[in-house]
């Protein structure tokens, strides 16, 4: 258990309190440091798991439309999608900071029908704050999103809605022009509000020089370890779907053939009538 002052005490017991993204933001230069932990989840017991397990943010990443509904990208995914399945999540969560993410072309189309659907995501869905992708060209909608009272986590680098735009998922920053692109993008977000801010696939000395300019904390995944916390898809860490897993990501488990092997056997021993046994 990571040991820091965010706790308070009843009856004797110790009881964590809910993430906020006061306490996120704080942690960017606190004295008591350590890295941040966020992981996806995208239904009532996992959340419920990760939760138990003190992760401090918990992402209800639009990941979901490729490991949870089976689509290509995420740009099929909709904010009905999103509105199911963080209200699941928030229903499994009592200390984790709940982030959920705004899907494709929910807060592309104005300032009015973005804070309309980032509205629903926390009193419709549970959440707590909402990420979005892009920099300077969404800027105007984070401020607006902000000045409605709704917290915002930011996302540069690879932004998968972007997909078809970028040609790819490959690695981003890697040319001067690009770098710097993106520098004055995590200073952009920052100064419109947002409180952290995702780098996703770009070099790591790129993802320190973005974290050391800012005094917002960086999320990183695929961009090395310098950035003031981590983030992965569940699915992928606990190697649950099978297939192809980013080079970053560290399988901490190999659900997909454990799982694959228990349903193997219940289904030979329903053949062979060895199950279920009866006792009486």
């Amino acid at each position: 258990m990571y040991k820091y002052n965010h706790f308070k005490q009843q009856k004797g017991t110790i009881f964590l309190k809910k993430i906020t993204t006061k306490f996120i933001r704080e942690k960017k230069n606190s004295e008591n440091v350590y890295k941040i932990s966020v992981l996806t989840a995208y239904d009532f017991p996992t959340a419920k798991l990760v939760d138990e397990c003190e992760c401090d943010i918990i992402l209800v990443g639009d990941s979901l439309g490729n490991v949870i509904l089976g689509y290509d990208d995420t740009t099929k995914v909709t904010m009905e999608d999103m509105l199911h399945h963080t209200a699941a999540v928030s229903r499994g969560v009592k200390r984790a900071l709940i982030v959920s993410d705004m899907p494709f072309l929910s807060y592309h189309l104005g300032e009015h029908k973005a804070i309309e659907n980032a509205g629903k995501l926390i009193s419709q869905g549970g959440a707590n704050a909402v990420k979005l992708e892009g920099g300077v060209e969404v800027a105007n909608i984070v401020q607006a999103i902000v000045n409605a009272g709704i917290p915002v986590m930011g996302h540069i680098g690879l932004t998968p809605q972007s997909v078809n735009q970028l040609g790819g998922y490959g690695i981003q920053g890697k040319t001067e022009s690009q770098a710097n692109k993106l520098i004055e993008d995590a200073k952009k977000l920052e100064s419109c509000g947002a409180f952290a801010i995702v780098l996703e696939c770009i070099p790591s000395n790129l993802a320190e020089k973005i974290t050391k300019a800012i005094n917002i904390p960086t999320i990183g995944i695929g961009a090395g370890d310098k950035c003031n916390g981590q983030v992965l898809v569940l699915h992928d860490m606990l190697g649950l779907c099978g297939g192809y897993v980013p080079s970053f990501v560290k399988k901490y488990a190999n659900l997909n053939d454990d799982i694959k092997e228990a349903v193997t056997q219940y289904i030979n021993e329903v053949k062979s009538g060895e199950f279920p046994q009866c006792t009486s």
